[in-house]
């Protein structure tokens, strides 16, 4: 079974979150807690088969010019699968000062440029897969995950959206537009939780109606000039 790992503004914690973190049999109590919930910025939760194993209190700061992650406290339940429970809160926290502090121009969070549990339709898989061919072909650099909106941008990448930026394809369109500006892009793992509310829009005939109007979006935005913004470097 996968460990379900989830970080949140510790401010949004409440009391039961708490409560369930001081139960989990670790050296912290519920004032420890308490002010971890008020000193440090993020919160993240390990969990097998719903069941809490781990947590940590960290905030991220860039020190020296380097993305650094501060811990507060750590605390992993003693079983045989504390090391990947460790190894998942460190990871994510990694992934976040990475995304919080990027070098590059833009950072994608994908969750197949590595082995991943995910699991979608087949028409979103489909698309999916076809849109990371499209993009990679016309930009020459290798994308997995073109449909992912979790992104961290900096100054250059904000003033080049600011100019342009679509409304209906954003994710795919604005990959292609970002290398064809000449900013630099890359993707880090991430693990996505499956919806637990709701239902997608998306269906199968929708799917492939959305293909087919990406495919020439695409095809346009390969043709079309430079604008100023995307020429400033």
């Amino acid at each position: 079974m996968p460990i379900q790992v989830e970080t949140r503004d510790s401010a949004a914690l409440n009391d039961a979150d708490l409560d369930e973190m001081g139960s989990m049999g670790g050296a912290f109590d519920i004032g420890a807690l308490s002010k971890a919930k008020d000193g440090w910025v993020l919160s993240t939760t390990a969990r097998v088969e719903g069941k809490l194993h781990g947590f940590s209190f960290a905030t991220l700061e860039r020190i020296g010019g380097t993305p650094c992650v501060l811990l507060g406290l750590v605390s992993v339940r003693r079983t045989s699968k504390r090391d990947q429970v460790l190894k998942g809160l460190m990871g994510e926290a990694f992934h976040r000062a990475l995304m919080a502090f990027p070098d590059e121009d833009v950072v994608v969070g994908s969750r197949f440029v590595e082995d991943s549990d995910y699991k979608g339709t087949w028409a979103r898989r489909l698309g999916q897969r076809l849109f990371s061919r499209l993009v990679s072909t016309s930009t020459r650099q290798q994308f997995t995950d073109t449909t992912s909106g979790m992104r961290a941008l900096n100054q250059r990448a904000m003033s080049l959206f600011a100019a342009r930026y679509s409304s209906e394809f954003a994710e795919v369109e604005s990959l292609q537009q970002a290398v064809r500006a000449g900013l630099t892009v890359e993707e880090l793992h991430v693990t996505m939780l499956p919806r637990t509310e709701g239902e997608s829009f998306i269906t199968p005939l929708g799917s492939a109606f959305y293909i087919f109007k990406t495919l020439i979006v695409l095809m346009v935005g390969q043709l079309r000039p430079k604008d100023t913004a995307e020429a400033k470097r």
